[in-house]
């Protein structure tokens, strides 16, 4: 049942893709955005089936349905602002890469470059998942799950690692689709995620005993030796 939930998940995620990359652009004879829908598809699929069978508990954290009845109004309105700005976001790579051309496109060492970044920041998020089965989709308390505080593996070099790779991982995707202008824009696209980093991380230190020893031990939120 557990790798069916997943399954859905990983569906509806390459789905999303597709679509807001497919119809902006208004043709499928875009190979880059083809190619990236062909990798991510198997890389995702290969982690769900990795995550239902050795941390299936961390995958159910992520597939759960629904928001946190104790969810922070604050995190609601961050969550939404993410979904819309990133919506936003997708949508003008497709439309900057195949009708725009705002900018040069970056040469192909660059381009190539960013599909290793990609590819490098998903597989941190992954990683960051696995390591946490209280990795929840929102923030809230999960006292009841009795979780704690988990401070090895990526949690050991920043304290918010998924965030992390979740931005290597846009970067890299708006270099390999070619849309330099994307990357420029992306620190207002992120914002929100700073926002939520520091609703959470509030959240955290009240309901969650340790963390706060824990950020006296991990300096560094999202960059090492940064922030």
């Amino acid at each position: 049942m557990l790798m069916i939930k997943g399954l859905v998940r990983w569906f509806f995620q390459l789905a999303f893709f597709a679509a807001v990359f497919m119809i902006p652009a208004g043709t499928w004879n875009w190979p880059r955005a083809i190619q990236f829908l062909v990798g991510f598809g198997l890389v995702s699929l290969i982690v769900i089936a990795a995550l239902a069978r050795w941390a299936p508990a961390s995958l159910e954290a992520r597939v759960q349905k629904g928001a946190a009845k104790n969810q922070p109004p604050a995190d609601r309105v961050a969550s939404a602002l993410i979904g819309l700005l990133n919506l936003a976001w997708f949508i003008f790579i497709a439309l900057d890469a195949t009708r725009l051309h705002l900018l040069p496109k970056p040469v192909i060492w660059v381009s190539v470059l960013g599909a290793v970044v990609w590819f490098f920041g998903y597989a941190t998020m992954a990683a960051a998942v696995s390591q946490n089965a209280f990795a929840a989709p929102i923030v809230g308390d999960q006292t009841e799950r009795k979780q704690v505080v988990v401070d090895s593996g990526c949690y050991g070099v920043v304290r918010h690692p998924m965030y992390l790779g979740y931005l290597l991982f846009l970067i890299g995707l708006a270099l390999w689709l070619e849309s330099v202008a994307a990357v420029i824009v992306l620190p207002l696209v992120f914002a929100p995620v700073i926002a939520r980093i520091l609703i959470e991380e509030k959240t955290l230190r009240e309901t969650l005993p340790g963390y706060v020893e824990y950020t006296d031990t991990i300096r560094s939120r999202l960059i090492p030796g940064i922030w």
